[in-house]
């Protein structure tokens, strides 16, 4: 069954949960165009309507907020340019449509690495936001690639540790602990970098290198990686 951009809003309209709203902000979610829609609901659909690239930049246009998080779901990655993602990541505006795109979509497509690189060094804050968790999903769900991935992620995440914006500090944190996860080498070379980060003096790499080295040198995660 072929979907249009149309049947699907009215869809998700159908599914709107206002009472929602009022929790959405409390996590700091920008609600003006959202439907208070949960991504358990989201993620059903996605798999009924199946893979559908135009369909997904149709409702990716349409602004409203779970229809621009489905639109990742559905999106095919191989027929995503370098230039939809940067259209795309324009137009985040808050930390959960960001992370979702990134996780779902963004770090399955063949620019992935190189975003990673490119917006960490961007101003603004939800695309610096998404070149770290690009990194930290590129960590999870790239099961072959070589730890010299990841090994060249670390210099940018000491360079960016003092960022002092919220959203960024915790992706960057995010990073640095999925890559320091993934195994034991990557856990020792992790473990150094946060010891740089923290001697570097600023509140926001102290927090940063503080957290990610309680849970990289915990003994629940060394007894995983020995």
């Amino acid at each position: 069954m072929s979907y249009t951009a149309e049947d699907i809003l009215q869809r998700l309209n159908s599914l709107a949960n206002p009472d929602n709203l009022a929790g959405m902000r409390r996590y700091g979610i920008e609600t003006q165009d959202a439907l208070g829609i949960s991504i358990y609901t989201l993620r059903p659909l996605a798999k009924e309507i199946g893979r559908d690239h135009d369909l997904a930049l149709k409702l990716w246009e349409s602004g409203v907020h779970e229809a621009r998080i489905l639109a990742s779901y559905i999106d095919d990655p191989h027929q995503v340019t370098p230039e939809q993602m940067e259209r795309w990541a324009a137009d985040f505006d808050s930390w959960d449509l960001c992370d979702q795109v990134c996780s779902s979509l963004f770090d399955s497509t063949p620019h992935a690495y190189t975003k990673a690189f490119e917006w960490s060094a961007r101003d603004e804050e939800f695309v610096k936001r998404a070149g770290f968790v690009l990194m930290a999903a590129l960590s999870v769900h790239d099961k072959e690639a070589p730890d010299s991935q990841f090994e060249a992620f670390l210099p940018v995440i000491i360079r960016e540790a003092h960022d002092e914006r919220n959203f960024v500090k915790k992706a960057v944190n995010w990073a640095l602990r999925q890559i320091g996860k993934r195994d034991k080498h990557l856990n020792e070379m992790a473990i150094l970098a946060a010891g740089e980060i923290g001697a570097s003096g600023s509140r926001p790499a102290r927090w940063v290198a503080t957290d990610a080295l309680r849970e990289l040198t915990s003994e629940k995660i060394q007894k995983r990686l020995t």
